[in-house]
């Protein structure tokens, strides 16, 4: 028998990104559950809405700086949280804050498809 996946919305409006991210990355993890064990992903969908309206001061817009290296010379690329989410939308900067909070193995883009940004 095959489980109905189980849907959580999250209104990130007037939200901090790091409350949001953390909240969505423990219900993609399955550490709200009983059943949670740290090897097997949830059947579980995460849903924020809202991402466009969430709450961010200016001074962490142009301070938080993305880096990023390709391994040739001069591949440092620096972008900052305003330059970001100009260029991708703000549903970015929310996809890798959950990412950044998620397990580092196999798991971790199973998870990530799971999640759901709306602007």
């Amino acid at each position: 028998m095959i489980k109905e996946a189980t849907t959580y919305t999250i209104d990130a409006k007037d939200a901090r990104l790091g409350k949001v991210a953390a909240q969505a990355a423990a219900r993609l993890m399955g550490k709200d559950r009983t059943d949670f064990v740290r090897n097997s992903v949830p059947n579980a969908i995460v849903k924020i809405v809202n991402a466009g309206q969430a709450a961010e001061s200016s001074r962490k817009m142009k301070g938080k700086v993305y880096v990023s290296y390709s391994g040739y010379p001069a591949g440092l690329k620096r972008r900052t949280m305003q330059d970001v989410a100009a260029k991708r939308g703000r549903a970015e900067l929310f996809r890798r804050a959950v990412k950044g909070m998620l397990p580092k193995n196999k798991l971790q883009a199973v998870m990530m498809r799971n999640l759901k940004i709306e602007e």
